[in-house]
């Protein structure tokens, strides 16, 4: 599996047919939208909602959209923020993590979410942190077991809605094969 950043030329828009994907794999997730209230009708996603939704991501030079692709075929989204506003929060945050539903509990949001931290590690960050919404505890549960720590609840910065925050240490990864023995 690969991340690679989307990156919008200004005045050209998102090539095709990467706004028919990215639409088809929101649409899978409508349990999430329908808790997130991101779109007027979680049953009726439509490409021009997704583009708007992701045009006031790429607004922020600080966040980046990467899509998780494998084999060729979209398999997630992601959106990081490399600093947030909070002047007193030095951790890099993940914004989104998104899998295609169909594609769910089969290891992609675990292998996506490590290559998210693998890109932090390698820019020298030192931890991560996301916010979950109060009303997704699946989505919590699934944060905690790759190692994400409650840190706070409240509400979150767009719309207002309850939600918990969680960071985790990016330690070190040691190379492959370290620490073991090697024959004699």
């Amino acid at each position: 599996m690969i991340l690679t950043p989307l990156t919008v030329v200004p005045g050209e828009g998102v090539p095709d047919p990467l706004p028919a994907e990215l639409t088809a794999l929101y649409a899978t997730n409508r349990a999430y939208h329908a808790l997130s209230g991101d779109f007027p009708d979680p049953d009726d996603i439509r490409p021009e909602q997704v583009m708007a939704e992701l045009a006031g991501e790429w607004a922020n030079p600080d966040t980046e959209v990467l899509l998780a692709r494998d084999g060729g075929r979209l398999v997630g989204v992601v959106i990081t923020l490399a600093h947030h506003p909070d002047p007193d929060d030095p951790d890099p945050w993940i914004g989104l993590l998104m899998v295609d539903g169909r594609l769910h509990r089969r290891g992609y949001g675990r292998r996506i979410a490590g290559l998210v931290e693998d890109r932090f590690r390698a820019a020298g960050r030192t931890a991560v942190r996301l916010a979950v919404l109060d009303a997704n505890p699946g989505a919590l549960a699934f944060w905690t077991r790759l190692g994400y720590v409650p840190l706070a609840h409240r509400a979150d910065r767009e719309r207002g809605r309850p939600c918990t925050v969680l960071r985790k240490e990016l330690t070190v990864r040691e190379p492959s094969g370290a620490g073991r023995p090697r024959p004699a």
